[in-house]
């Protein structure tokens, strides 16, 4: 555990949602003065720029970024990249941003500061379970070939070139793209999931927030709700950037070699590709920082265990939490989860991995709600409004008549003595699979970001009342059930009773199937 301000301090910055993260990371870079590492899973060019300083410099972060460069200060993105079979999407957006931003550079004053990587997690999966997926691998390449070809030509052919690593595996037929029958492509199971920035080796952006229009959302989820998203990121100095710089510079070759570095001051997720990977869909876990210190924050807590992640599926996190259950009597939890998964929310998406993940998180809330009782409250946040008011609000995109405000965080508290921010969800994949980074923080940091969560979800006057141990969660249980039987204009808190139910009729368990795959 952290001592006092360990990984944070009297400078540590919380950042709730896009519209207090974006503009301070502006800010970051309009003073930096010598260096800009960045490592990202999606970094959008096109975002537009919010605070007024970044505005007189241009309109989008392309902008900000060919400024910086003509300042003479140095700037390198690491941005993932992804399987191209099973996320085409994402493949082509990160092949995308870096063309754009390489086209920035070349026009800036000094082209030769720039540096962009779309970076392939170097783990796949082995032959024998390629073979087995052989069918759903050529459906894919079917469906991205299907609408390859509903694009015009010249949309066609950029998109192809922004799409390496599907052109390859698709043929053209009479001027229809088709999939090609052999080789099998490659599948890759993981990505590098962090988000994070370190300034001129020494102020540390970090968190769970990464940088386009779909994840700007304001503390008010007023907008539709398709696109709302509450996220967290803080700003440290300090030994943690130092430690993150590092990390960033290393870590694409330690995923290639399997091992790595101690980095004090930072946590981590890190795998590599394992030697004999024939028979194998998983990665070989290097670094498990993350992991395990949710581990060691669950057992040391007493009081009170707070969570926001954007999915509760890790096993091994809810055992540990319902032995702590078991073993403090007075200890508390609070669990905020979003009403459901975004795709199956937004995009009605039914596929196995979407199925296999609500299975997983709903075993998860089932163990954790045997253990605690009713020392235990799940919520799920929801707009003031009805869902009537919105056309996406439908199905599991509606909450007890409201809107649902989705949540993407993942923070936790530990009895407000210690913290941890990251890009890590409490599923297997984020803990084990994924490149992840994240910073803990030792109190008072803990207590503050715990009091600004309480403060955002259920506001001020009422958030200063609630106790801040064990207690919490009955309070907070007893005023979102009031508040799920009122009407949504007239509730006080954003955050409503998580319904499970939803969750275990849609999830399916798939037997064999890793639990980190989702």
């Amino acid at each position: 555990m952290p001592e006092d301000g360990q990984g944070g301090g009297a400078g540590t910055r919380l950042l709730l949602t896009a519209a207090e993260a974006f503009p301070a990371f502006e800010e970051l870079v309009l003073d930096a003065q010598d260096r800009v590492v960045m490592g990202f899973r999606v970094f959008d060019p096109d975002t537009r720029l919010r605070s007024e300083r970044a505005q007189e410099v241009g309109r989008t972060w392309g902008d900000l970024i060919g400024a910086t460069l003509d300042r003479g200060v140095s700037v390198r993105l690491i941005l993932s990249d992804f399987d191209a079979v099973a996320r085409p999407e994402l493949h082509r957006g990160t092949h995308a941003a870096i063309r754009k931003l390489n086209a920035i550079a070349e026009g800036s004053a000094h082209p030769d500061l720039w540096t962009g990587i779309a970076a392939l997690h170097p783990a796949r999966v082995g032959i024998g379970p390629r073979l087995l997926f052989w069918p759903k691998i050529l459906g894919e390449l079917k469906a991205t070939a299907e609408r390859l070809n509903a694009l015009d030509p010249d949309e066609r052919s950029q998109a192809l070139e922004d799409m390496p690593g599907v052109a390859a595996y698709l043929r053209k037929d009479g001027g229809t793209l088709r999939p090609r029958r052999w080789p099998v492509p490659p599948l890759v199971p993981a990505s590098h999931h962090q988000k994070l920035a370190v300034i001129d080796g020494r102020t540390l952006y970090i968190g769970g927030l990464d940088l386009d229009e779909r994840r700007y959302d304001t503390p008010a989820h007023d907008r539709g709700s398709r696109q709302t998203w509450h996220d967290a990121q803080v700003i440290v100095e300090g030994e943690a950037a130092a430690a993150a710089e590092a990390h960033l510079e290393a870590f694409p070759e330690e995923c290639e070699r399997g091992s790595t570095l101690p980095r004090p001051g930072l946590l981590r997720t890190l795998s590599a590709q394992r030697s004999n990977a024939q028979f194998h869909v998983s990665p070989k876990p290097v670094v498990s920082e993350l992991t395990d210190a949710h581990l060691s924050g669950i057992e040391a807590a007493q009081k009170l265990v707070y969570l926001e992640t954007q999915f509760f599926r890790c096993r091994k996190i809810a055992q540990a939490l319902a032995e702590a259950a078991h073993r403090a009597p007075d200890i508390g939890m609070v669990l905020v989860l979003p009403a459901a998964p975004e795709d199956v929310a937004f995009e009605g998406k039914t596929k196995s991995d979407a199925r296999y993940g609500e299975y997983l998180q709903a075993k998860c809330v089932d163990q954790v709600r045997a253990a605690f009782g009713d020392r235990l409250f799940i919520g799920a946040p929801a707009q003031h409004r009805r869902e009537s008011a919105d056309p996406d609000a439908k199905g599991r995109a509606a909450l007890d008549e409201a809107p649902i405000v989705y949540v993407h965080a993942k923070l936790s508290v530990f009895d407000g003595a210690s913290a941890i921010v990251s890009s890590a969800n409490l599923n297997g994949r984020s803990l084990d699979w994924d490149t992840e980074a994240g910073v803990e923080l030792g109190a008072p940091d803990a207590a503050r970001l715990l009091d600004r969560c309480l403060d955002h979800w259920v506001g001020g006057e009422l958030a200063a009342e609630l106790p801040r141990d064990g207690a919490l969660a009955p309070a907070l249980a007893r005023i979102s059930q009031e508040d799920a039987e009122r009407p949504p204009e007239t509730r006080r808190s954003l955050l409503l009773p998580y319904p499970v139910a939803p969750a275990r009729r849609f999830g399916r368990n798939i037997p064999g199937l890793p639990e980190e795959i989702v």
